[in-house]
């Protein structure tokens, strides 16, 4: 049986008049009552007799009744649960929306300043593969001073690499606005990760330099290269942070995803190995990228050009995400979340 507000009150309510409704008990010989209702004291006194010790039937809460009371705190209790963690969750979701509309500002005040926007990786050559190797040095570094984080940009050692020794202690560091609150397993890695990546391509490919997207293998993008226009083109989203993440320094699938994947399809045990099946083709190397996800729900939080944030649902069309990942395919964009009322 379903229970509503209404019902736990009349179920109360009965209880309540069970209780309360049952015969008063009269006390017996001269000790009175009065039309009041009370006993009189005064007309025990004239008649000239003690108060009687009489037995006056005292009236409690059965067991049945006692257990109908736990019942209804009980139910109580489990329609409140629910809607509290709902407030929670969604608690949990603005803050991830704010903390990619702060990764959105870093990058517009990076392209005010050098006219063009940071590399999404930054190494001699390509393909990238999800390996420790190279430079590799990421569009996150490159941002730092736009995150309020000067300090760590001044000790990091672009030159180095992301993986030198050198720049172990800033490797090390987990900046708070690049965890989403959402993600349960974030903060059990030892080094600092992201739950956001930017988007270097609009199919499942390598991160090279031909990539479609805006952030890929030493790429150099101005606002005039986005044909599609910026408000039409994804730039970060969430990402899960698996076994085989690299951290946030690493200009690999750590910070870089296409959407060539479904949002919420790219599952990695905590190993960092792909599932058995379905197994996609590229995935067999570690040249395997992924696309975008989140511990939310229903949907992951999208950062457009225009600096948009947007909650996208698990369910938008395959073709619509392929296009918002490639920044000048020149289709016509017919639907999805950059065409619905905000």
């Amino acid at each position: 049986m379903r229970f509503g507000f209404s019902e736990l009150g009349n179920l109360w309510g009965a209880v309540i008049h069970h209780r309360f409704s049952a015969p008063r008990g009269r006390l017996q010989g001269d000790f009175q009552v009065n039309p009041a209702g009370r006993p009189s004291c005064e007309d025990g006194r004239k008649s000239g007799n003690k108060l009687p010790h009489s037995k006056v039937p005292v009236h409690g809460f059965t067991l049945v009744e006692l257990l109908v009371v736990i019942a209804i705190i009980g139910i109580l209790i489990s329609l409140l649960i629910p809607a509290v963690q709902a407030a929670r969750e969604s608690a949990r979701r603005t803050t991830c929306s704010q903390n990619l509309a702060k990764i959105g500002a870093a990058l517009q005040g990076y392209e005010d300043a050098n006219n063009v926007y940071p590399s999404g990786t930054i190494n001699p050559e390509g393909p990238i593969h999800n390996r420790p190797q190279g430079k590799e040095v990421s569009w996150l570094v490159q941002i730092l001073p736009y995150l309020d984080e000067d300090v760590a940009f001044k000790h990091f050692n672009i030159s180095a690499g992301a993986y030198d020794p050198k720049n172990a202690p800033v490797r090390a560091l987990q900046i708070a606005g690049l965890i989403c609150p959402s993600e349960p397993d974030a903060m059990l890695h030892g080094l600092g990760v992201s739950c956001y990546a930017a988007c270097s391509n609009d199919v499942e490919a390598p991160i090279n330099t031909d990539n479609h997207g805006v952030f890929f293998l030493n790429s150099k993008i101005t606002p005039k290269d986005i044909s599609d226009g910026l408000a039409y083109t994804l730039f970060v989203g969430e990402k899960r942070v698996t076994g085989d993440d690299l951290g946030w320094v690493s200009g690999t699938r750590a910070t870089l995803r296409n959407t060539g994947t479904p949002l919420n399809q790219t599952t990695f045990d905590r190993a960092g190995k792909l599932p058995p099946s379905p197994r996609p083709a590229a995935a067999k190397s570690d040249l395997y990228v992924g696309g975008f996800g989140s511990a939310h729900v229903t949907g992951t939080h999208l950062l457009f050009g225009d600096g948009a944030v947007r909650y996208v649902g698990n369910d938008v069309s395959p073709r619509v995400l392929k296009q918002l990942g490639n920044r000048a395919d020149g289709e016509l964009m017919t639907g999805g979340p950059v065409r619905a009322a905000p």
